[in-house]
Formats: C-alpha cells, sequence, structure tokens
C-alpha cells in the first residue's frame, strides 16, 4: 500500500488545442478509495493512464509512495489494473486467468494456488475456477479481473470504468462488492467512472474533472453539499441540479413568483446577474389552495415514474426566458403532461454562482 501523488502532471496529444490532462495536481491516501469522475473527454482515464504508465507524462511528476515513477515503465510501478473489456484470455481457465502475472513472476506453484484460492472465495469465483471467460457471464468475467489484480497484492489497484458494461441491476451489485472489497483489503484504489452515481456511493473522495482540468476533490457530501462551480453542481447529483440565470434586483433575484436573497458579497462579484442552482428534491409542490405563499409557476411536460419516486419535467419562466426544470417527488406521481403546478423553495436550498466566473458563492455572504 501506498500514498499516490500527481504534482502538476500533463499530457499533451499532438494536435489538441489543449492538453488532455492539465497540471492535474491531487494527493491519495494510503488505503484511500479515490474516484475520478467527469463526462466523456475530461481526462479522467488519461490522468488513470498516466499514472499506470501507459501514457507519457509530458510535464510534473507522478510518485508512488516514497518513489518518484514518472518515467517508470509499468512492471515496475507496482500496480495492478482492470480494464473496462476485463482483457481475459479466453483459453485460459478462470484460475489460470487470475493467476498468469505470478506464473509469468515466477512466483511457487503453492504460493501462486493460495493466492488465487483466497481471492476466489473472496469474490465468490470458487465453483468457477475451471471454466474458460465464454462459460462465464459478464459479472463473473468482472470479478475474474478483479481477482487478477488482486493476487498480484499491489501498492494500488487502478480501475477504468469496470463496470460499464455490465447491465443495471448488476451494476449496482457489483459496486457494492467492490467497495466492499476494497475496505477489507485497504489497498490504495483509484477509480474512474463517468457515472456519478458510482462516484457518490463508492468513493472515500471524489475527484471531479472537466476538459482535462480538476475541478474539486472532496468527499461525495462534501462535493454535492458545496460544489465549487456551477458546472460541479451540475454534474454531481442525478437528476442534474437545476441552473437559472437571473438578473438581480434590489432585493435579490425573482425566480418566478419567489425572491431569492443575495448577499453583498454576490452583488459586488455580480452587478447584474447571478447563477441559481436548485436540486430537483429541493422543490415542494403547493395545493392549488394555496395562493398566499409565493410559488414558481411550472407547465408538465413529461412525468417519469419510477415507482419510489417521480421526476416531473416542466417549463418554467426564469426572467424572461422560458426554462427547463426537473422536480423530484416522492412516491407516485398525481400530476400529468400540460397541468400546471406551483413550487417553492426553502431560501437555504438554494445556491449561488458567479454569473462571470460561475464559482460557487456563500449564501451567508461569508
Amino acid at each position: 500500500m501506498a500514498t499516490v501523488i500527481f504534482d502538476k502532471a500533463t499530457r499533451r496529444f499532438p494536435g489538441m488545442d489543449h492538453p488532455a490532462v492539465d497540471a492535474f495536481d491531487l494527493e491519495i491516501a494510503d488505503g484511500e478509495f479515490m474516484v475520478l469522475v467527469g463526462p466523456s473527454g475530461c481526462g479522467k482515464s488519461t490522468a488513470l493512464r498516466m499514472l499506470a504508465g501507459l501514457e507519457d507524462v509530458d510535464s510534473g511528476a507522478i510518485r508512488i509512495g516514497d518513489r518518484d515513477v514518472t518515467h517508470l515503465p509499468p512492471k515496475d510501478r507496482d500496480i495492478a489494473m482492470v480494464f473496462q473489456n476485463y482483457a481475459l484470455y479466453p483459453h485460459m481457465t478462470t484460475a489460470d486467468n487470475m493467476g498468469f502475472a505470478l506464473k509469468i513472476a515466477k512466483k511457487h506453484k503453492d504460493d501462486i494456488h493460495r493466492r488465487v484460492t483466497e481471492a476466489a472465495g473472496a469474490l465468490g469465483l470458487g465453483e468457477y475456477l475451471d471454466r474458460k471467460p465464454r462459460s462465464l457471464s459478464g459479472g463473473q468475467r468482472q470479478r475474474v479481473a478483479m481477482g487478477r489484480a488482486i493476487v498480484r497484492e499491489p501498492q494500488v489497484f487502478l480501475m477504468d470504468e469496470p463496470l460499464s458494461n455490465l447491465d443495471a441491476k448488476l451494476r449496482v451489485q457489483t459496486r457494492t462488492q467492490i467497495a466492499s472489497l476494497q475496505r477489507r483489503l485497504g489497498t490504495t484504489t483509484v477509480y474512474v467512472t463517468h457515472d456519478q452515481v458510482e462516484a457518490l456511493t463508492m468513493g472515500d473522495r471524489v475527484a471531479v474533472m472537466k476538459d482535462g482540468v480538476l475541478q474539486q476533490v472532496g468527499t461525495p457530501k462534501e462535493v454535492f453539499q458545496r460544489p465549487a462551480n456551477a458546472f460541479v453542481g451540475g454534474f454531481i447529483g442525478s437528476p442534474a441540479m437545476n441552473l437559472f440565470r437571473l438578473p438581480l434586483t434590489t432585493d435579490g433575484a425573482e425566480l418566478g413568483g419567489l425572491t431569492v436573497p443575495v448577499p453583498r458579497t454576490a452583488r459586488e462579484a455580480d452587478a447584474t446577474e447571478i447563477l441559481l442552482g436548485v436540486r430537483p428534491e429541493q422543490f415542494e409542490i403547493l395545493s392549488s389552495e394555496d395562493l398566499e405563499t409565493p410559488a414558481l409557476d411550472l407547465v408538465v411536460d413529461a412525468v417519469e415514474d419510477t415507482g419510489a419516486v417521480a421526476y416531473v419535467h416542466a417549463t418554467a419562466k426564469a426572467g424572461q426566458e422560458a426554462v427547463p426544470v426537473v422536480v423530484r417527488l416522492p412516491g407516485r406521481p398525481v400530476h400529468g403532461k400540460g397541468e400546471q403546478l406551483r413550487v417553492t423553495v426553502c431560501p437555504e436550498a438554494f445556491h449561488l454562482f458567479s454569473a462571470r466566473t460561475e464559482l460557487w458563492l456563500p449564501a451567508d455572504g461569508s
């Protein structure tokens, strides 16, 4: 086990107008489960491949423990990687796939057998050790790939979207198994995903990336409750945060019939506009009889009924524009397409961002 440090690590590909990974600074603690998350093309997989030695580092440095591994070949970095496509040898059994790297390293047969048996037991693969990949399900193949990494007992596990080929139910089940297994092993793990639900449910900390630049690092709770900027606010959370660009008034900002107080510091930062964020679960639908409470008027466009919760997709007027709004409601929906709704929001639930820089602004002005 070891710490991992990216020290302004940069990777530039020919023909690109900006670095794929730009001055990436990140310190991962010994035994930590760190998730790199962001949209496709944000540089998260490139950062992982730089750590693995599969991509060059054009400037900056990468350290594993007390070693500078920036220019070391992959075999000398003491890492094990789990790929998106599993990369299993089709002609080998589960046991042979899991123990192949140890065989190449000329480990004793008894040691290989012990490590493979222990890993198979931890992953529930004991009865599949004699099977070849073609007779395994996608989830079982994924666990074999995990087992191949585990038996090497590396300092660092690297996982590049290992669940993306699984169906939704199996993905939920397997991510729980991976997180539980990592806690039991205590091995430093760097996990890449574009799925922010995976990031929030698996990682000790989350590093959010955009266009090769690190946007924010923090615990899932910190990143969700206090996003560093509008991009993080809109990316982290499912469904995404509703964002409204509103003109400032003498009283703050007007969202339909709702008046949003804006602190003095935010007014100084943005003299004319503010970016306002509201998460879908923060809206509260008012009854048709409640006409006194200030509200935002919505027209329902569509309703997603998932059973436990419903997502109402609607249109509202924010400033001079008609904007889409998503509202999450508990239970089964009672509203249909074309209906009009009145919703309100607790003042403490608003997120304020600078309209100029899109950086998060403290609501209390501190």
